[in-house]
């Protein structure tokens, strides 16, 4: 079993998917849910306490990232929790609150995804982008700039990346949690 800091918040505890991995070093707390084989790695904040936060299969979060969510209020009713899709490498601090994410994305180091912000499937966010709030990203690009800006449509070796380099974190994860098994 993997040393990791789950935290309750109002008796609701993180869920992990089979085969999760989370850095010891990482805090979860509240309404939050990994898919399969996710990983999570050292000095990741996730507060699902206001809202939900929901990961989907094979996603990395890597370190010093922050995820977050809006609480529900008289403009928005339903807040915004915070919901990543399957194959999403997220970038060392990157800054994830109250959006949503598609599936087979890289959100570049340091870049920042405020609330309400829409992202499409198959999508590169470059390093230090900021998408603002309720901003939304067709599928199938390069983003830029802050704010970011749409750059050009990814190649096929892009679009090859996004998939690899998920896979490669779900073999990482695997490595590490071999490790962890052979020292007990």
């Amino acid at each position: 079993m993997t040393n990791f800091n789950l935290r309750p918040y109002k008796n609701i505890t993180p869920k992990l998917g089979k085969h999760a991995y989370i850095d010891a070093s990482a805090v979860l707390i509240g309404a939050i849910s990994l898919g399969d084989d996710c990983s999570v790695w050292p000095l990741v904040g996730i507060r699902g306490d206001v809202n939900h936060i929901t990961i989907g299969a094979r996603t990395n979060i890597q370190d010093g990232s922050i995820l977050h969510v809006t609480r529900k209020s008289n403009k928005y009713p339903s807040g915004y929790p915070l919901i990543i899709g399957e194959d999403v490498t997220v970038g060392h601090k990157v800054m994830l609150h109250g959006c949503t994410l598609g599936n087979r994305i890289l959100v570049g180091m340091g870049a920042i995804v405020m609330d309400g912000a829409i992202i499409g499937d198959d999508i590169i966010i470059g390093a230090g982008s900021l998408v603002p709030p309720n901003k939304k990203l067709c599928s199938g690009f390069l983003y830029v700039g802050n704010p970011v800006k749409q750059k050009r449509a990814l190649t096929a070796d892009e679009h090859a990346f996004l998939q690899q380099t998920a896979s490669n974190y779900v073999q990482l994860k695997n490595d590490y949690l071999d490790g962890i098994e052979d020292k007990q």
